[in-house]
């Protein structure tokens, strides 16, 4: 039976307990968000004792169906302070399961004199080592190190300079198949509240492990070779996504004027071209990379990649969308090799890359450096990995870098910055990232999949109809996929297939020997968001932080000259009935 670990970073020991009964029955964001309301005080300092890091993998990971391995991450948010779920691929996850662990919980805290630990899982065991020859070190070093010293195609999670100095951007950083820190748990600031703990690594090594269980395996095998057929059908999962990568994008939301420019001044980038996931296969099949690959095995999308530079030497993978946005049409950086260095230098030192995109905004915007200059960016994003202070006011995100600036245009919701599209032209976007407990967030209800790529409907983003009713049910939706252990894209086929949710059920149900409803999907899912919600209202938050900053309202975004026109009644019908 699967079993919760909790380490105890203050002595530097662990305990297994059987799964709870408040507990059991629910994997990733369902389980994450669960332990943090039960068992962390929501008005706790996200860096102190009380707060706790979780780690869990999803319903269906380990069990051989595709894209099932992503792993939640959660806790208290440093960048927040309120509840988090950041979520990532990797190897992590599968293995987690495999070895029959519902959950890490990650308590207390050591005291300052203390150093980083090192925490192995294997089959036999739980081992807590010092850190000493890591701290200090990037990611990229921390895991070259771990795969040499545990051997090849181990699973880590790791937090660089940023974590290790509880920077409230910093993220976590999980081992692709490659052994890379190209796969990130990256918003909400967890890397900071995995430093707090002083955990610089965790590693998971599944060698000698069985399959996990299948309560009956001739269901599964028949459900999960149907799933594989709806995700390789389904044009955007199917076709888009392993051609181009997320940054297909680009063009797409650029055409659609949703595209944010300039700290969020336009919808349209002129340079979208050189940025695009067009102009990146261009370059990576020129310099000798990898145009698709998946973010964990069993990885069906493969919208992941390899890009090198210029010189035909690997620079960084995981190339998406948002960091491409963030760090290029968000600055009018429009050199794909400049953007990739910065991500390159944020996958290191284990920073969120949408919240840099969105700080180096607020930089350009305050006159700090010019709009526009990659080289000036490089060298800034530098500085976190120094003792240098820029570092430590831009690895504290765009709105701690606005106050320190005096800037007041900061495109955030509930101190998290806004991601690739604007809401005033991608309204269904819009009032996720108002009413998400996440903050500014787009997975959490990812509503470009129906606004501009017209998956399950076609409501319009430029207007207000259907919208509230798209946000909600996305995010109930979004919040059960997330228990999973599934990708966010497996939304392309489900809102396209009614039997692709139907298959979905079948998997758990034959996974576990359950007799689940589609109705029982939707009932998860909106369990969840009560978690995560009633943590927020205890922790502080009114529905006066369900709000968008006031320029999206009193500015027109051109091409189209739409405003954010939602009234706050009409914001608060969003989750107003959970």
């Amino acid at each position: 039976m699967p079993r919760i670990l909790r380490l105890n970073m203050t002595d530097r020991t662990y305990r297994w307990e059987e799964v709870p009964p408040d507990y059991a029955g629910l994997g990733g964001r369902a389980l994450t968000s669960r332990i943090i309301r039960r068992e962390v005080p929501p008005t706790c300092h996200p860096l102190s004792a009380a707060n706790k890091l979780v780690v869990a993998p999803g319903l269906l990971t380990g069990a051989p169906a595709a894209n099932t391995g992503r792993i939640s991450v959660g806790g208290k948010s440093p960048l927040t302070g309120g509840i988090k779920e950041s979520n990532s691929g990797g190897l992590v996850s599968q293995k987690l399961a495999r070895l029959g662990v519902a959950g890490v919980v990650v308590e207390d805290k050591p005291r300052p004199e203390d150093g980083f630990s090192l925490v192995r899982i294997t089959k036999d065991g739980v081992e807590f080592h010092t850190a000493d020859d890591l701290t200090g070190r990037g990611n990229y070093q921390t895991m070259a190190r771990l795969w040499k010293r545990f051997g090849r195609g181990i699973g880590v999670m790791s937090i660089g300079q940023a974590g290790e100095k509880c920077l409230t951007s910093a993220s976590i950083h999980f081992a692709d198949p490659q052994g890379r820190p190209g796969r990130a748990a990256g918003r909400g600031g967890l890397g900071a509240l995995m430093g707090s703990k002083k955990l610089k690594a965790l590693v998971v090594d599944d060698k000698g492990t069985p399959p996990v269980p299948l309560a009956d395996p001739q269901k599964f095998k028949a459900a999960a070779r149907k799933w594989a057929k709806y995700l390789l059908e389904h044009p955007v999962s199917g076709q888009a996504l392993p051609a181009y990568g997320t940054a297909v994008l680009i063009n797409i939301v650029n055409e659609a004027g949703a595209l944010p420019t300039k700290n969020f001044r336009g919808g349209r980038f002129e340079f979208a071209e050189h940025i695009s996931g067009e102009r990146l296969v261009e370059l990576i099949k020129q310099r000798g990379g990898k145009t698709k690959e998946g973010c964990h095995p069993g990885c069906l999308i493969q919208c992941s990649q390899t890009f090198h530079d210029a010189k035909g030497k690997y620079l960084t993978s995981g190339f998406e969308y948002e960091t491409i946005w963030a760090l290029g049409a968000n600055t009018l950086i429009k050199n794909l090799d400049e953007i990739a260095v910065i991500d390159r230098l944020c996958d290191d030192f284990g920073m969120d890359t949408i919240e840099m995109g969105c700080t180096l905004g607020v930089l350009m915007e305050g006159g700090v450096i010019p709009w526009g200059d990659g080289p000036a960016a490089i060298k800034m994003v530098k500085k976190v990995g120094t003792r240098d202070p820029w570092g430590l006011i831009i690895g504290n995100g765009s709105v701690f870098t606005g106050r320190a600036l005096g800037v007041d245009r900061v495109p955030a919701v509930k101190g998290q910055g806004l991601p690739a599209y604007d809401p005033r032209a991608e309204k269904g976007v819009g009032l996720t990232y108002a009413t998400s407990p996440m903050g500014g967030d787009h997975t959490a209800g990812y509503g470009v999949a129906t606004n501009i790529l017209g998956c399950g409907g076609t409501p319009n983003p430029l207007k207000k109809e259907g919208n509230v009713e798209l946000s909600r049910n996305l995010q109930i939706a979004t919040a059960a996929i997330d228990a999973t252990g599934m990708c966010l894209f497996v939304a392309f086929p489900v809102l396209d297939n009614p039997d692709a949710l139907q298959c979905i059920v079948d998997l758990i149900n034959a996974r576990y020997g359950l007799n689940l409803t589609t109705g029982d999907v939707g009932a998860l899912g909106r369990q969840v968001l009560h978690d995560e919600l009633s943590f927020n209202q205890d922790a502080g938050f009114t529905k006066a932080h369900d709000r968008l900053p006031e320029f999206f309202a009193k500015e027109k975004l051109p091409p189209h000259n739409t405003t954010w026109d939602f009234t706050d009644e009409e914001v608060d019908q969003v989750l107003g009935d959970l």
